[in-house]
């Protein structure tokens, strides 16, 4: 088994992209609302800051930033990937799945990037919001309704010119 190493900084801001295992899927548009719920309620729980967040068809990408002294966003990850599959119907699943209590909707590891700095968080800010677009899926950010680019709308105003070399404002 990989011993995989993840940083450990408390009150870090973190991109993140989360996938389902069957890349051609359309589950988490499809049942947006209960990957929602997953969330809300982890939050209620285990708090962090949500900067971005935009959910496409069979991956998301986010931007978290966790509490002072908090750098436990494993274990939240675990929880929100639990509850939403909960909620999924069963589908097949391999031994190794049922060896670890594993519904086997989602990809077993996710890939995370600490920001570094304010323009490296801005850069993966754009890269949120304009995913879909990248992705075919919308031809303008603001076409996307998975995407939490509608609640940033001023700060999106704020870097425009930032925006204006991918010609999609």
């Amino acid at each position: 088994m990989s011993n995989y190493r993840r940083p450990r900084l408390p009150g870090a801001r973190i991109f993140f992209t989360v996938n389902l295992a069957d890349r051609g899927s359309n589950l988490l548009v499809r049942e947006v609302e209960a990957l929602r719920d997953a969330v809300r309620r982890t939050r209620a729980e285990r708090p962090f800051q949500i900067d971005a967040w935009v959910v496409l068809p069979d991956h998301m990408h986010c931007i978290w930033q966790l509490p002072e002294g908090d750098a436990d966003y494993s274990t939240r990850w675990s929880v929100i990937k639990a509850r939403f599959s909960r909620g999924m119907p069963h589908s097949p699943r391999r031994a190794s799945h049922v060896v670890r209590r594993e519904h086997g909707l989602w990809q077993r590891r996710f890939w995370e990037h600490h920001l570094r700095d304010d323009e490296d968080w801005r850069a993966h800010m754009r890269y949120c919001w304009f995913n879909p677009v990248r992705h075919g899926l919308a031809d303008h950010l603001w076409d996307w309704p998975f995407s939490s680019v509608h609640r940033d709308r001023t700060l999106v105003e704020e870097v425009r010119h930032e925006c204006a070399p991918y010609g999609l404002l």
